[in-house]
This record gives C-alpha cells, sequence and structure tokens, in this order.
C-alpha cells in the first residue's frame, strides 16, 4: 500500500495508514526511557479489552470518581469507548518500571513519580503527532497528578496536559496484558519494582 502525504504546514499527515516502523519504535523508546519506560509494544486494537465491570471499579472504591477531570463519569462511558476504539487500528503499549515506596501516601513524592509516568506518555503523543500520526491520543496510567487538587468541576488548569486513565475508559488492562501474551505479577511489597502501563490509540 501506498504511503500517501498531504503536507500540511510542516507535517506530512498520513492519509493511509501504514503501522509503524521498528526505527521510529526505537527513537520513541530513547525518548521514553528518561520517563521510565522500558518498552513500547505494538498493539492491535482488536486486542484491547473493554469491559462494563472496569468503570464499575470507578465508581465505587475509587476516590477520584467524580473529582476529576480524567476520571468517570466526564469520561466516555462503557458504549462511547468501544465505538471510539474501532476508529483505531493500532496502538502502541508502553511499559515502564518503577518502586515506589510512597505508593499508598498521598505526597509531593509519589505525585513527583506519577507526573514523569504521565509526561513521559503525553511527549511521545506529540512526537507520533509531528511524524504525521494525527490520531494519536494517549490513555495513561494511573489518575491525573497534574494538580495537587483537581480543578474540577471548575475549568482545568492543564486542558492540553490532561488525558483519561486506561481504567477511565472502562480498559481491562490485565486482560488486555494476558491477549498479548504479557503475564503480569502483582507487587506484594512496597519495596518490589512493579510494571505500569499506558496505551496510545495511533492509527
Amino acid at each position: 500500500m501506498c504511503d500517501h502525504m498531504i503536507e500540511v504546514g510542516s507535517v506530512p499527515f498520513r492519509v493511509e495508514p501504514k503501522g509503524i516502523s521498528k526505527s521510529m519504535i526505537s527513537a520513541l523508546l530513547g525518548k521514553g526511557k528518561k520517563y521510565g519506560l522500558t518498552d513500547i509494544i505494538p498493539l492491535p486494537t482488536d486486542k484491547i479489552v473493554v469491559a462494563e465491570w472496569v468503570r464499575l471499579k470507578c465508581s465505587y472504591g475509587c476516590s477520584n470518581y467524580n473529582t476529576s477531570w480524567c476520571c468517570p463519569p466526564v469520561t466516555p462511558s462503557y458504549e462511547d469507548t468501544r465505538n471510539l476504539i474501532k476508529e483505531y487500528s493500532l496502538a502502541l503499549l508502553l511499559v515502564g518500571r518503577t518502586s515506589r515506596v510512597n505508593f499508598y501516601r498521598d505526597n509531593q513524592s509519589k505525585r513527583a513519580q506519577q507526573l514523569r509516568g504521565w509526561k513521559g506518555t503525553v511527549s511521545i503523543e506529540r512526537l507520533l503527532f509531528m511524524e504525521g500520526f494525527y490520531k494519536a491520543f494517549s490513555l495513561v496510567g494511573e489518575g491525573c497528578a497534574l494538580c495537587k487538587t483537581c480543578a474540577y468541576p471548575e475549568n482545568c488548569r492543564f486542558p492540553k496536559e490532561k488525558r483519561p486513565s486506561l481504567e477511565s475508559f472502562s480498559i481491562d488492562v490485565l486482560g488486555t496484558l494476558r491477549a498479548v501474551n504479557i503475564i503480569p505479577q502483582v507487587a506484594k511489597d512496597i519495596n518490589e519494582h512493579y510494571s505500569y502501563y499506558s496505551i496510545i490509540l495511533l492509527e
């Protein structure tokens, strides 16, 4: 298939999808390593598992519910998410590795680590956009940490930076990992290293 381009300013937007090259993934990973990323894996979107029970976990059991612009109920419904993902054929699974002794504490150190992963994902999304992947959109791991306290329901302070979490999109993260033969493991001690994930919907 020909990879036709239309020149718009200085950015060659892709008209026909053609996937992503290994060299491009390598370049993105080089950028992502400073944010803690260890791998970037192409992911067919039909492997992304969307389930209604995930949003149930957001509604019951998560203190971020109805307190953030990046969490339910303001994020898309289960049905809307399924329809949205059908508009994509390819995504990227971003994998990071970290330990977080502050996991259960609401302090500056924990927030700084959350922001590192968040900014890494959004930075890669922007690089992809500049490479012509105009549909690129991030779904980040964990809740938004851009502000210590979200302005919701007042206007977001960082509208260009905010992105929804995977779970707020009703995405079963563990089910998605299993669908691509990744066996997730639970860290049983706060000193253990563990993997974290985000997804960029690509084209």
